[in-house]
């Protein structure tokens, strides 16, 4: 992407087009790479985004059905329709960042940040506005927007200017994701640490991610005892963190296969994996779905194959 900056232009007007050019290029460099939702049904139906080729469906018999729809980077599940008429969040130049994507359930689809649908039938997700820190935002069914949480301009990562990945879990908390940490806004609206620094003692070389970024926590999900699953991409692995914030790793990958989402149902959890290749043709990013089962069995459910 190249920008110009005509001579003689005003201070005001150089600043605006800097503030817009580092915006845009945080947002180039948050989308350039395989998409991470994954969500489940009440029944027991598998949904994951193709950053290839849009969105799939798993029934309970394991059959295989591509849907309408965008192939975006992250997913929700509005299980009631309850912001079936809500205004999605959108860029000022009208085009959609969030859509919807069928009925019963109704799927959200996301092009640059990552959304969840809580309990109370809001929508939470991120964004970066110029000048200000990154918030956390809600949108009710009625279509207010309201920012839930403000979050620090700084953590021990570095400057923080986006997250990797949010979900609502069952006790209506918030978390979310940075490359090393995962933190949650409680209903009472504190913000806490579930984890940070955190490292893996093996950790797989992935292709296309920086090692200063390792081990860049992506997808993530929370059952019903409060215990977190998580992605870690850059490592090739899954981890469990419980409520006392002992972390195991739980599932791990062949590189150049690496976990970029993860969906708890019932005991058991379904990771989303992408099979990650040098350079930037989404084509050649071949998904696939594997089951861990509560007893440690790993059952690949899905895989899908452009080749």
């Amino acid at each position: 992407m190249c920008h110009s900056i005509k001579e003689g232009a005003s201070m005001k007007q150089t600043i605006i087009v800097l503030i817009t050019i580092m915006l845009l290029f945080v947002a180039n460099e948050v989308v350039a790479h395989p998409g991470s939702g994954i969500v489940v049904d009440r029944q027991g139906n598998i949904y994951f985004v193709d950053t290839g080729s849009g969105v799939w469906k798993i029934d309970r018999n394991g059959k295989v059905t591509r849907l309408s729809g965008p192939a975006y980077h992250w997913m929700a599940i509005d299980v009631d329709g309850r912001l079936t008429n809500a205004t999605l969040p959108y860029f000022s130049s009208g085009d959609a960042t969030v859509t919807r994507v069928g009925v019963e359930p109704t799927l959200l689809l996301s092009s640059d940040f990552p959304i969840t649908v809580g309990g109370d039938g809001n929508l939470y997700y991120p964004w970066l506005r110029a000048n200000e820190p990154l918030k956390v935002f809600r949108l009710a069914p009625s279509g207010t927007t309201a920012v839930l949480q403000a979050l620090p301009t700084n953590t021990e990562g570095g400057q923080l200017r986006w997250l990797n990945g949010i979900v609502a879990a069952p006790d209506g908390s918030i978390y979310y994701t940075e490359d090393r940490a995962v933190r949650r806004i409680t209903p009472q609206g504190k913000l806490t640490t579930v984890a940070d620094n955190v490292t893996l003692s093996v950790c797989d070389s992935i292709p296309e991610l920086e090692a200063d970024r390792r081990p860049y926590l992506r997808g993530l999900d929370v059952d019903a005892q409060g215990t977190v699953y998580v992605a870690a991409t850059g490592c090739g692995a899954v981890l469990k963190i419980t409520t006392d914030k002992k972390i195991t790793t739980v599932l791990r990958t062949s590189s150049p296969w690496s976990p970029t989402g993860v969906a708890v149902f019932g005991t058991d959890l379904y990771v989303l994996e992408y099979l990650h290749t040098p350079g930037d043709n989404r084509r050649d990013w071949l998904p696939r779905v594997r089951k861990l089962t509560s007893d440690g069995h790993v059952v690949t459910v899905a895989t899908i194959d452009r080749r």
